[in-house]
């Protein structure tokens, strides 16, 4: 029978990859394998079952196995990273903070990927007082000029509503990419600034930048929310035209939004008919549900089901 040390590099490999593939089903099978070779108490192994738990959003899991470990301040500054990831991604954003308050009681050293995830946590809870404190951690630590760390405080603070905050960070920054003039736009464009998204978004492809599909998302979703319809079927053009970015449900989902508001209903079946493999879901069925029902366009609604489904709305 081999030795522990000689078995725990292959299951270490086999959990790297159960948290790239987000396979639960195979996780559970070598987290169960771990325990039969006595290997699961580990510290290594166990920093990876957390990891890995944390990937497949399996927070309850991953909580239990992170409290059996060491102290707090012996625990390795990425696995407090990985939970703080994880409670995000279900959602739990107050757990998100709660992790980063326990590492700053134990004095446990913070890294450039840490406060990331803490800011999103604190722009899921619009939770400004302590994003500030977070910004505070951020310049005390030397991560005033890393790129993902002042893209955080861009979307935290425009999350927030302090547009001031966020456009100062974006101003004094040295280099942006996409992710940065795109947050600066969600922040105008959730606060109603619509004409500075649409500024925004020209000053970024003069700049020589090229508008993905989020970028879009972002457009699209103030043009929707401003009643911008025009504007929005410009940008749905240029988007395919001129980008290249294929649209994606998101996409078709906030045109058919805008235009089912102002009753051009015939434009959005037309495009609809362009959908091709994009799968549509309850969200797109709704906004167009809802817009033929304000509009009286009932036969819309149905044409539409029967083409993207198959069948129809009413028997």
């Amino acid at each position: 029978m081999r030795k522990p040390q000689e078995i725990i590099p292959l299951f270490a490999s086999l959990l790297d990859t159960c948290s790239s593939t987000k396979n639960l089903q195979k996780l559970k099978l070598v987290h169960a394998k771990t325990i039969i070779l006595s290997i699961s108490d580990k510290d290594f192994i166990r920093v990876k079952l957390i990891s890995c738990y944390s990937s497949c959003q399996q927070m309850h899991q991953a909580s239990y196995i992170f409290s059996t470990m060491n102290e707090g301040n012996r625990k390795p500054t990425f696995l407090f990273n990985s939970l703080i990831r994880g409670y995000n991604s279900v959602h739990l954003y107050e757990e998100s903070i709660n992790v980063f308050a326990y590492m700053v009681s134990v004095s446990k050293q913070v890294d450039k990927n840490t406060l990331p995830g803490v800011l999103k946590a604190c722009g899921g809870l619009s939770g400004l007082r302590v994003g500030r404190v977070v910004h505070g951690f951020v310049v005390a630590n030397g991560f005033v000029l890393d790129l993902a760390n002042l893209n955080g405080l861009v979307t935290m603070y425009g999350k927030c509503g302090d547009l001031v905050s966020a456009r100062r960070v974006f101003d004094g920054m040295s280099e942006r990419n996409l992710i940065t003039w795109s947050a600066m736009m969600g922040g105008y464009g959730m606060h109603g600034e619509f004409g500075e998204v649409f500024g925004l978004f020209e000053r970024m492809v003069g700049c020589g930048l090229v508008p993905d599909g989020v970028t879009f998302t972002t457009v699209l979703s103030a043009c929707s929310h401003g009643g911008f319809v025009d504007k929005g079927v410009e940008y749905f053009e240029m988007m395919k035209g001129r980008f290249g970015v294929r649209p994606s449900l998101e996409h078709y989902t906030c045109m058919v939004d805008l235009l089912g508001r102002v009753g051009r209903l015939d434009e959005a079946e037309r495009l609809l008919e362009d959908i091709g493999e994009v799968e549509p879901d309850s969200a797109l069925l709704g906004a167009l549900l809802g817009a033929c029902k304000m509009h009286g366009r009932v036969e819309v609604a149905e044409r539409v089901a029967e083409k993207l489904y198959g069948r129809r709305l009413i028997a």
